[in-house]
């Protein structure tokens, strides 16, 4: 045979066999595989989105929702599939409340995919768009979360961003128990991907409902008054919490400036920050408020009573520092009570040198300062506490009047709470019950911390702040035929790169409780950088007065003890 015939017959055979080894791997042991690969070609599976939890207020026996959720449209056009464009201009223009002309030079093209021209349309203007049955014209369902109380509770509820997830506030905290969990339904599909024919389907799972501890018509009352206070003393920003000392229920928790939720979208980047609740995650040096803690501390560890008395000049030297009185002024003699009537910064000083570095710092954490309360709002910051063995004898002076230590507004009035109740630590929390959506309820209940300082020891405390309110610097506070604990604090504000404090430039603050011996309310005023007015006496203080004469006179109608 000859040779090149018998290389062409080799050739060949090595061909054949080849092909033979390819189609048997294929037809025989690559079956399943590629019959699955087939079937996932004329088989289409698509997502059901669950209904979001929502979240409720309590008024009465009956739920007002805060937040909840609307079914929107989008309407696209596809240019190339619309046989009359002015006609679709002409009738989709008033439906849009856009011009026509506007509409048609959108859609005057042979493109294949134009981005949605509206959004935004309600179930009503759907209903009259797919009545049109103009060809080329597509509407969308769009699910959107819907805030009903705007800025008021912006802070307290945050906002679900455009892939479903929540940010900040209980949107942040319980966003895996608000969001439910995804269904699929799952069947062949035609030439553009859409299911002709369903051959299974698994539901989804609705998100937990939420009901808060928030009273609707106080937080909207703290929001416009802080609203107010901040524009009357043009100040940076303002705050206010009120809290149930008994409990850590929050009752409200209002910001100014806040933001429009529905709108969190149009706020620029560079702003961002306006997202971030104040109230819990803001640190700012506490200033005079820090006194009642101090003198917790001293009459808890049994260092002095409200009547132990000492001599005080206007200021006192501590290593290379001097520490002064507010008003440079001796103080002379006074009792530990006078000392937090007049706000006496050498005073609490002397306080804390009693008490030690050590004793000092393990109160501190023991009143919840240095780390998070766990709250149930997302973003909760707080700044770590150095070892009180750490401390130079200047640190410990500086943070007895609250200067040198960094807190939350949270962190002091939960601390302050702790006086109002007998003691108690509590977790302060917002949500008082979560409803599941087969009808399960979780009731939350409140949580002890620790009990920080001895019953006695806070009617102790609490008595001398009634003296401050009565004829401290605290007077502005005052309600009518109540009894008001409070304490006033003007602090400083740190530079930037740490070295030292602006000038001009000061935190005024208010906390307190009312009635005194049986507290409804412990609330924390807080306003920055007011102008024109240098203490907190005329600035928190009266925002304080206000609203705890209308919480216990007007809204909740409690008998006078006075």
């Amino acid at each position: 045979m000859d040779a090149r015939l018998k290389i062409v017959l080799i050739i060949s055979f090595i061909f054949f066999s080849s092909v033979f080894v390819k189609l048997f791997g294929v037809q025989i042991l690559q079956h399943a595989k590629y019959l699955e690969e087939a079937r996932g070609q004329q088989v289409a599976k698509k997502e059901i989105t669950p209904d979001r939890g929502k979240i409720y207020v309590k008024e009465g026996n009956e739920l007002y929702p805060l937040a909840t959720n609307l079914t929107l449209y989008s309407l696209s056009i596809v240019p190339s599939q619309v046989s009359d464009k002015e006609e679709a201009a002409e009738k989709l223009a008033p439906l849009l409340q856009k011009e026509k002309d506007e509409i048609f030079e959108k859609i005057n093209n042979d493109k294949l995919y134009l981005p949605p021209i509206a959004t935004g349309l309600d179930e009503e203007k759907a209903e009259k768009i797919k009545n049109l049955k103009l060809q080329g014209v597509y509407l969308a369902e769009e699910k959107i979360r819907s805030y009903s109380e705007g800025e008021a509770f912006a802070h307290i509820l945050g906002f679900v961003n455009k892939e479903g997830e929540g940010q900040y506030g209980l949107e942040g905290y319980y966003n895996g128990e608000l969001k439910g969990e995804k269904g699929v339904m799952f069947g062949e599909k035609d030439l553009k991907g859409r299911i002709i024919y369903l051959q299974g389907k698994q539901n989804s799972i609705a998100g937990a409902d939420l009901i808060l501890t928030i009273d609707r018509t106080i937080q909207w009352k703290a929001y416009k008054t802080i609203k107010d206070a901040v524009e009357k003393f043009k100040a940076v920003s303002g705050s206010v919490i009120i809290m149930d000392p008994n409990t850590g229920a929050i009752t409200a928790m209002a910001n100014y400036p806040s933001y429009e939720p529905n709108k969190y979208n149009e706020i620029k980047q560079e702003n961002y920050s306006i997202f971030q609740n104040p109230s819990i995650a803001k640190l700012y040096e506490p200033g005079s408020v820090f006194k009642v803690i101090t003198m917790a501390i001293g009459v808890d560890t049994e260092k002095i009573t409200k009547d132990t008395s000492e001599y005080f000049d206007a200021s006192v030297k501590i290593g290379g520092w001097t520490i002064w009185t507010w008003d440079k002024k001796p103080h002379g003699k006074q009792t530990m009570t006078q000392v937090l009537e007049t706000s006496n910064n050498v005073g609490a000083v002397w306080v804390a040198q009693k008490v030690e570095k050590g004793p000092f710092y393990n109160y501190l954490k023991k009143f919840g300062f240095g780390s998070v309360l766990g709250i149930d709002l997302e973003k909760e910051a707080s700044s770590p506490l150095k070892a009180g063995k750490k401390w130079r004898d200047v640190d410990l002076a500086t943070i007895s009047f609250g200067q040198g230590i960094s807190v939350t507004p949270l962190e002091m009035i939960a601390a302050t709470a702790a006086i109002a109740n007998g003691g108690k630590l509590y977790r302060p929390y917002v949500v008082s019950e979560i409803q599941s959506p087969d009808g399960k309820k979780e009731e939350i209940s409140p949580k002890e911390i620790s009990q920080v300082i001895t019953p006695a020891t806070a009617s102790t405390v609490a008595n001398m702040m009634v003296s401050v309110v009565e004829k401290g610097h605290g007077k502005s506070a005052k309600v009518s035929g109540f009894k008001v604990a409070g304490k006033t604090g003007t602090a400083q504000v740190p530079k930037k790169d740490g070295a030292g404090y602006e000038e001009n430039k000061t935190i005024g603050s208010f906390v307190g409780f009312a009635p005194a011996e049986n507290p409804r309310f412990v609330m924390l005023v807080k306003l920055d950088e007011p102008q024109g007015v240098e203490w907190a006496e005329s600035t928190a203080a009266p925002v304080f007065g206000e609203l705890a004469d209308w919480l216990l006179r007007s809204y909740w109608k409690v008998a006078p003890t006075e």
